[in-house]
């Protein structure tokens, strides 16, 4: 009698297998060694992503990073010298919301997150630092894609878009963000095509 196995929620979404579409570039590295991390998972991540979102064209350059040098991206590019999750940075060069077009998303970019806050606030919420990496990556996505979470409205929509994307792609539900670990806008003006 052959067992049925359940399929379990692991850090990386089922379909990582999957080639995505010719001609996407994806790249990824990653500088930091606080979480473990395959570039082949990361890639993977995206790919299921982009194919949930429908993109069409995809030109992005991943990075994961540590705490110091997210740090001084953040000083920078936003004035603030902390450390923060996630940083991306539009280069489409067409600012503002992105709509699909019959041809499809395009989505060009650089997103960059911070594998030493993953694993700080993964301890926090409670759930595996790869859930949490993943969280920031599809958030710095979604940022790609012309979503904002600067004002109430929009952040709603954005985070309600993250929990689906999260859950399409095989991914837990992100818990809620509640104090001192939500993120909130920065108060430091960001430029047209850098996102945080």
């Amino acid at each position: 009698m052959a067992a049925e196995r359940r399929r379990s929620v692991g850090p990386w979404p089922a379909a990582a297998q999957s080639p995505g579409a010719p001609g996407w570039q994806i790249a990824c590295s990653n500088r930091q060694r606080r979480l473990t991390v395959r570039q082949s998972d990361i890639r993977g991540l995206f790919i299921a992503a982009l194919i949930e979102l429908k993109a069409a064209e995809v030109d992005l350059s991943i990075a994961i990073v540590n705490d110091t040098e997210i740090a001084q991206l953040h000083a920078r590019w936003l004035d603030i010298p902390d450390p923060t999750d996630v940083l991306s940075f539009d280069l489409s060069g067409t600012p503002g919301p992105k709509r699909p077009q019959s041809a499809g998303l395009r989505v060009v970019g650089e997103v960059i997150a911070s594998g030493e806050t993953a694993v700080r606030e993964a301890a926090r919420y409670h759930w595996r630092p790869e859930h949490e990496l993943a969280y920031y990556l599809l958030h710095g996505l979604l940022h790609l894609c012309g979503f904002d979470d600067l004002q109430p409205g929009p952040r709603r929509a954005m985070r309600r878009r993250e929990r689906q994307l999260m859950q399409a792609i095989g991914l837990p539900t992100p818990p809620r963000r509640t104090g001192r670990g939500s993120r909130s806008p920065s108060s430091a003006p960001m430029p047209p095509r850098m996102r945080h």
